[in-house]
């Protein structure tokens, strides 16, 4: 158990309410909407809106899980999801199993984001035109080189610039949806079911990015002040906020233009508000654009370090990365490695490996989650005892079988195509071409992990007399 005073270890409490929203919102209303729509599209058709309102419960209910524990001391500490699952299963392994899938999805998830940042970029700065892979690899690079440094010279930045460019993002919000709502052709919404059932079931992984990393806002738990108050109230004003402007969003993009169009762009919302609006406030779409990517990948840079922060002080991971700076109090070896490891999955062109990997880990971790919620009372009553949100018990429980048995079924649906492949194609002949699947990725870094985790037990028994 963790008190109010040690909990913060170093880390300073420089985020308040406004920027603990920017947060969660801004890791939100990212590449999800903006790039993974066309994704979805191509597989589901207009039915993407229904799509999202699907989705919304499930993540309302996965985060219920979340609203308990960070209600409870470990919501003082970035870390506390993980002690959640720890102090209720009582077993060390799955607390580094739940830490580790974390850290794979956060890094899958910024090579994603850097990728979907420079294409909004190179659209905002010179639409249309052509441009070569290196360009668009260098620019993403250089995106997420920029955010590094200002994780490394403060927490306090970070949240000044989530705010700003959040400003930003409400305001082109406001540009795209508000006009778009009144040039809505609702003939563009037949057929509704592009690809019928099997196709809308294949959409909703691709779409879960987009409400995925929601739980991002527990990793600022030792930076926000008062967070065992603030931050559930958060969680859920600002799913429910996201959930608005998704529907929105989907409404007006495809009442704008056909599913067939947006499909085929890797800029849908911007393609979707060039076909009622005049040339400049197309722009500020765009504009937009950048920016909701820009405020996902900032919160995202966040987390894998802190992750490896909190492993580190619990003996999960090697003590360097549990070393802060003496003076801007960040994890600067946290957000180096992570850095270099999301650079080399950037680096690698696998866009579609990195969105399966962060999607598929981050949904393993949140049923994990609701799991320990259902046996809290049972198996960790001290700390039951401690919970102060007004979510009433049986509220809870039937929050979390329902995102138990839903996050499931959606590992199911990701990994059913990957099984496909790795009974089609032999294993040598698809690594000679770089060509694993999700599925195999993921298991080879639980495996990883498990090793990693023996050699480090291994070595703490040598230390001992």
């Amino acid at each position: 158990m963790v008190d109010a005073e040690g909990s913060g270890r170093g880390l300073k409490r420089d985020l308040g309410t406004l920027e603990s929203y920017a947060l969660l919102i801004g890791i939100l209303v990212g590449a999800g909407i903006f790039r993974v729509t066309s994704e979805a599209t191509d597989a589901t058709g207009p039915s993407v809106v229904l799509a999202h309102l699907v989705l919304a419960p499930i993540i309302l209910a996965t985060s219920v899980a979340y609203q308990v524990f960070l209600s409870t001391p470990l919501g003082l500490q970035p870390g506390g999801e993980v002690l959640h699952i720890s102090s209720t299963f009582r077993s060390e392994r799955l607390t580094f199993l739940s830490a580790w899938l974390k850290l794979i999805s956060y890094m899958g998830a910024c090579a994603y984001l850097a990728d979907a940042l420079a294409v909004n970029v190179l659209e905002l700065f010179a639409p249309g035109s052509e441009h070569g892979p290196m360009v668009r690899l260098s620019l993403a690079l250089g995106a997420m080189t920029c955010f590094l440094w200002v994780h490394i010279v403060g927490v306090r930045w970070f949240g000044r610039l989530q705010v700003a460019m959040c400003a930003v993002l409400a305001f082109s919000l406001a540009v795209l949806v508000l006009p778009g709502l009144f040039a809505i052709d609702l003939t563009n919404f037949q057929p509704f079911f592009t690809g019928g059932r099997s196709g809308f079931a294949r959409a909703l992984p691709s779409l879960f990015f987009a409400y995925a990393g929601f739980e991002a806002l527990s990793q600022a738990a030792g930076e926000v002040r008062e967070s065992r108050d603030r931050l559930p109230r958060i969680f859920l004003r600002g799913i429910l906020a996201t959930t608005a402007i998704f529907v929105a969003m989907s409404l007006v993009a495809f009442g704008a233009l056909p599913a067939a169009d947006l499909a085929s762009s890797e800029v849908p919302m911007s393609k979707a508000a060039s076909t009622y609006l005049p040339f400049g406030a197309g722009l500020i779409v765009t504009l937009g654009a950048v920016m909701a990517v820009a405020t996902s990948l900032n919160a995202t840079m966040l987390v894998p370090a802190r992750m490896a922060w909190f492993m580190a002080h619990e003996g999960l991971l090697f003590g360097n990365f549990g070393r802060l700076h003496a003076t801007r109090g960040t994890p600067v070896t946290g957000l180096v490695v992570s850095f270099g490891l999301a650079a080399l999955l950037l680096i690698s062109g696998r866009m579609d490996v990195a969105l399966n990997i962060a999607v598929v880990a981050l949904m393993m971790l949140y049923g994990l989650h609701s799991a320990a919620l259902i046996v809290l009372p049972r198996r960790k009553p001290a700390l039951h005892a401690q919970v102060r949100t007004g979510i009433p018990r049986w509220l809870q429980l039937l929050a979390a079988w329902a995102s138990v048995l839903a996050l499931g079924l959606l590992v199911g649906l990701s990994f059913a195509g990957d099984l496909k492949r790795i009974v089609d194609a032999p294993f040598v002949s698809r690594v000679l071409l770089l060509d694993l699947t999700s599925l195999e990725l993921v298991v080879g870094w639980i495996l990883l992990g498990l090793l990693m985790l023996r050699l480090r037990t291994r070595r703490k028994a040598s230390l001992v007399p």
